[in-house]
């Protein structure tokens, strides 16, 4: 298959394998890519699994013809990578093979040769050249070895991703991109969203058209849908809303409570209601869905003083891959001394922002009317979101929302005529209650200024802490004159026909402007209360909390120059430029300070 004028897939499908690395099904089966770069001198990359020695050595021939090839470039010494570096040494002996020093370790592992008299070493921002092509090699250590490299080709803006972007399923097999990529994403690398997320730093300075995995189909179009997916699973953020009830049942009890809740989560309004059981189901597909949905339900028996296996598992695959940023509810079944809950509650103590639900269920034995009532309650407690969104079933005069505001952070929405906008201020108040007005002020350069000047109406989303730092990459440093910061989102509407989010709010107020006043630099518009919702009951995000929880550190060990105060940019050099621009948040100079 050819990629660009002279870069060619060469990989193999697998349809033999029943269970990849021995515990992921994979019903569609698996390809194993490799490539080849055709140019003053040629460039493949990566093997093939063991099994497929003598397919993959046919696509190169088929390819070179009569040439011969110059370099084997290995990027990843798993064996379904790097299997077949000897039999292609053998094939074509003056070849130079180029890795990491930590993939030539490797190497003397596997095959104990270490190929030192034929070799070439690269690190973070090496170069190769082939002729027309200039190939840049970018470390990646942990995603998901130590020894990873990832390749940028910048003739064709091509990236060669490693096992990044990859995907259970082989070419020949139609299915949805996400399902198994997020299946295997999860599963495969899903420990390391630190590491994920340095490399989607460094590609992003990267112009990137192609992305050229390990597994799974080549990306042409629409690359920012899987940038997006790959930030969102990083970043261990919910992808859905949806609640997940994973459980166990031994006699069939506590089935009947968890189908009891899931009937009256769907009649509450939840969009995704996913049953696992889990003596029964793929357990990758159980996790993944954890990780997928913003819910998760627990629900077993206490089994000899702990929890039965299949639910033990399943926890222990959540916290070894930093299951985080999630709702927790848990129902428990004992006949004499119910320990579940505890247990369970305990295995998840070392979760990051894990939010555990007031109420829980305590069976004994079976379901009886106390503990129906407690399904009911706890159905309301995770449903209380979604009863809130929908009109039929709000409370659009909650001024309870007005507890929501403090010293913090929230995006503002607006509309000009054409499109929706969004900004995030931090001067919000409550000024007086009877009437109830409120006073929000915002800069005259930004955009939404000039539309709440125009059209006297805006809403207040109070933000939440488990709102991730993207949500202010979007709205907070960049200009909505310029961008549709709403491109590609399903919105929600309140009655004066604003946006309200789905998700990382407690509340939001629809507010009319009744003044305005003018402080120079700002304008203060004071307005009444058109709406106000109460959401949920998360804590509501102080400016303190972002700037010690959510907005990243800079990176400024070893740097000299000065850092961005709002968004963290580093500028090495000395002096600053009076008129630079921050090119993330487009903030001045004004909002550096020096790195000391």
């Amino acid at each position: 298959m050819q990629i660009t004028n002279d870069i060619y897939y060469i990989g193999v499908n697998d349809h033999r394998v029943d269970l990849f690395e021995g515990q992921y099904r994979v019903p569609n089966g698996m390809s194993y890519n490799s490539y080849a770069i055709l140019d003053e001198k040629i460039a493949i990359m990566d093997t093939v699994d063991v099994n497929f020695t003598h397919e993959w050595l046919d696509h190169i021939q088929n390819v070179l013809g009569d040439r011969k090839p110059d370099y084997l470039i290995i990027q990843h010494m798993e064996p379904d990578h790097s299997a077949n570096i000897v039999n292609f040494i053998k094939a074509y002996p003056d070849v130079c093979i180029v890795s990491s020093a930590k993939a030539f370790a490797m190497m003397k592992n596997f095959f104990g040769n270490d190929f030192s008299d034929n070799r070439l070493v690269v690190g973070e921002g090496d170069t190769l050249s082939l002729g027309r092509h200039q190939l840049t090699f970018v470390t990646a250590p942990m995603v998901h070895w130590p020894e990873v490299i990832v390749t940028y080709d910048a003739t064709d803006k091509l990236l060669f991703s490693a096992d990044g972007f990859g995907k259970f399923g082989a070419l020949d097999r139609e299915e949805p991109w996400a399902d198994e990529a997020r299946r295997y994403y999860i599963g495969i690398v899903g420990k390391y969203g630190a590491q994920v997320q340095n490399l989607l730093k460094k590609a992003s300075g990267l112009e990137i058209e192609i992305i050229c995995p390990l597994h799974g189909p080549i990306l042409k179009e629409n690359l920012g849908y899987y940038l997006e997916k790959y930030n969102t699973w990083s970043s261990y953020q919910p992808e859905d809303d949806g609640i997940v009830l994973a459980y166990t049942s031994v006699y069939g009890n506590t089935k009947k409570a968890v189908l009891l809740l899931a009937e009256k989560l769907k009649a509450k309004g939840c969009p995704n209601v996913i049953l696992h059981d889990l003596a029964r189901c793929d357990m990758a597909q159980a996790v993944a869905d954890a990780f997928r949905y913003s819910k998760l339900v627990l629900a077993t028996t206490t089994y000899n003083a702990d929890i039965f296996p299949f639910m033990r598992e399943f926890i222990n695959h959540l916290t070894e891959r930093n299951f985080s940023n999630r709702t927790v509810a848990l129902i428990e079944n004992g006949s004499w001394a119910p320990l579940a809950a505890k247990v369970m509650q305990k295995m998840l103590e070392s979760c990051k922002n894990l939010s555990f639900a007031e109420n829980s269920v305590k069976l004994l034995s079976s379901l009886n009317e106390e503990s129906s009532e407690k399904i009911e309650a706890l159905a309301n407690e995770l449903c209380m979101e979604y009863l809130a969104r929908q009109d039929e079933t709000a409370n659009k005069n909650d001024l309870s929302a007005l507890f929501r505001i403090g010293y913090g952070l929230y995006l503002v929405t607006s509309h000009d005529g054409k499109k929706d906008n969004g900004l995030i201020v931090n001067t919000v108040t409550q000024v007086t209650n009877t009437p109830n007005r409120v006073a929000v002020t915002i800069n005259k350069e930004n955009y939404s200024h000039h539309i709440i000047r125009q059209t006297g109406k805006m809403n207040v989303n109070c933000l939440t802490i488990d709102t991730p730092f993207s949500l202010f990459e979007t709205f907070g440093f960049q200009s909505g004159r310029n961008v549709d910061k709403f491109q590609n989102c399903d919105p929600l509407r309140s009655d004066n026909g604003l946006i309200f989010l789905k998700k990382y709010i407690a509340a939001f107020l629809s507010l009319q402007v009744e003044e305005y006043v003018d402080l120079g630099t700002h304008g203060m518009f004071l307005c009444s209360i058109t709406e106000a919702r109460v959401l949920s009951e998360r804590e509501t995000l102080s400016y303190q909390y972002y700037q010690d929880h959510i907005k990243p550190k800079p990176e400024t060990e070893g740097k000299k120059g000065y850092v961005c105060k709002v968004c963290g940019y580093v500028y090495e050099g000395d002096p600053l430029p009076d008129d630079f621009i921050c090119p993330l948040c487009k903030h001045g100079a004004a909002d550096f300070e020096k790195i000391v």
